[in-house]
């Protein structure tokens, strides 16, 4: 079932794409939520007069976010946590305490836009990749220390 989509669905494509689903997945689940719309003739007329509208906007977008990926590349994030022996910490470091530490130092990012390359599940170095854009992902470098 071929369907555009109406809005950016993480590992699956970006808003106006075009994309072939399965007929379930985009029946009982991407229809309903309102996240996409059957390519038919006219909806692919729409969706081409919508891109063209949005042209200027989505570059000034994309000049805000590679502007906003050099800050994230610049700083590095040391969140504290309780840990036990060994390193292993107690419970987990999640995309929220990356977002919460990138606001205290001014910097606002939506965590769902957020994912860490691998679990944080010792102290140490990690890198938490952010999706700015369709074209533009930058990484954080995360430290996490012992309390």
């Amino acid at each position: 079932m071929k369907i555009i989509l109406k809005e950016d669905v993480r590992g699956l494509g970006y808003k106006y794409d075009v994309i072939t689903v399965k007929n379930g997945y985009g029946l009982n689940y991407l229809l309903p939520k309102g996240m996409a719309v059957i390519a038919n003739e006219s909806n692919i007329k729409m969706r081409d007069e919508d891109v063209r509208q949005a042209s200027r906007k989505m570059e000034k977008l994309k000049g805000d976010a590679e502007a906003l990926a050099a800050k994230l590349a610049e700083a590095t994030l040391r969140i504290p946590a309780k840990v036990g022996e060994g390193g292993r910490l107690f419970g987990s470091i999640t995309t929220s305490h990356v977002a919460e530490a990138l606001a205290a130092k001014g910097i606002e990012v939506d965590r769902r836009r957020m994912a860490f390359n691998n679990d944080p599940k010792m102290t140490g170095t990690y890198t938490v990749e952010v999706d700015l854009h369709r074209d533009v992902k930058a990484e954080v470098t995360v430290e996490v220390v012992s309390e």
